[in-house]
């Protein structure tokens, strides 16, 4: 006891022991929202607008009949094609008829044939040239605003109208090549948008770019997510969590790291006395730090007082303050 009153005090240290947590090793980016579809309607053919069937804003069903173009020509044209297939039909089958009773050669039947394809083929043409002049959504979804009025005269390629697919929508991002080996199909993300703040959205990869953007030393990566409500848009700004595998990891409170240096370490205790020992820190979540090597599930680390500690010195557990087990 003299010895002892005679030597050094002993360092007053709070502890806190090692614990097991849950982590999983999430990626984070910035992206932008997409249509799931996205197609800007155009004229197939050239013609005058005779009646705009819809609504800005509509939502739409695939085939719904949107704009139609003046037909007055065309029709004649399908009247004409279909009367002269009516009498190349009856050509042929009168041809046909009397070749079989022998009154008619098999070059008449040829050439009653042929202009019967011939005329098909005329009829075909001109049926699907009509059709061309009523525009239809090619996909069920929301049309945007339109670029022509009634009575327009457009052209083959003339931009109508915007049509989106947005009941789900798709996410583009990049994140470091570092983390190639932790992407996967299928792979759960989690979006919010600024512009619905405390709203979170759920998602999954479904597509990796094979090849790495050697410019950005990047990874490409496309994610789908269900829109159903309609809350979100196209062009939104979206923060994106790849979800990683959950695992269990050696944690302690951020407040026993001690930086030297480049180098991390902590403080034990073992028999009352301070043992300073080199770490590896890795994530750090919520007030606490991942310690990859140099510390095991149990051990009593010094969270507060290290700054009077050396190896080996002396030390006196005290109860530690509720501020410094929370980290």
């Amino acid at each position: 006891d003299r010895k002892k009153r005679q030597g050094a005090p002993s360092s007053p240290v709070e502890v806190a022991a090692a614990s097991a947590k849950t982590l999983s090793d999430d990626i984070t980016a910035v992206g932008s929202l997409l249509s799931d579809e996205s197609v800007q309607i155009a004229a197939e053919t050239s013609g005058r607008v005779a009646e705009i069937k819809f609504t800005e804003g509509d939502v739409v069903t695939a085939g719904t009949v949107l704009i139609t173009l003046d037909d007055a020509l065309i029709s004649a044209q399908v009247e004409d094609a279909e009367a002269r297939l009516t009498l190349a039909k009856a050509n042929y089958e009168r041809a046909a008829s009397l070749r079989k009773s022998g009154t008619a050669s098999q070059t008449t039947l040829d050439t009653a044939q042929s202009e019967l394809s011939i005329q098909q083929a005329v009829y075909d043409l001109i049926r699907t040239q009509h059709e061309k002049l009523s525009i239809k959504a090619p996909f069920p979804g929301v049309l945007g605003f339109r670029t022509i009025s009634p009575g327009a005269y457009v052209t083959a390629g003339t931009p109508l109208v915007n049509l989106e697919k947005i009941d789900q929508l798709k996410v583009n991002f990049s994140v470091p090549e570092f983390y190639l080996s932790k992407l996967a199909v299928g792979q759960k993300i989690e979006i919010s948008a600024d512009a619905l703040p405390g709203t979170r959205f759920e998602g999954a990869v479904y597509a990796i770019d094979p090849a790495i953007d050697v410019n950005g030393r990047a990874i490409k990566v496309k994610a789908t997510l269900s829109n159903r409500d309609g809350k979100l848009r196209p062009g939104l700004l979206a923060r994106i969590t790849v979800k990683g595998a959950p695992r269990t990891a050696v944690t302690i409170p951020e407040s026993a790291l001690v930086s030297r240096g480049n180098d991390f370490l902590v403080y034990k205790t073992d028999n009352g006395k301070a043992k300073e020992t080199k770490v590896r820190a890795g994530r750090r979540e919520n007030g606490f730090v991942e310690i990859l090597d140099g510390v095991e599930i149990g051990q009593q680390v010094v969270i507060a007082g290290q700054a009077r500690l050396r190896d080996g010195v002396d030390v006196e557990i005290i109860p530690p303050t509720a501020s410094a087990i929370e980290g």
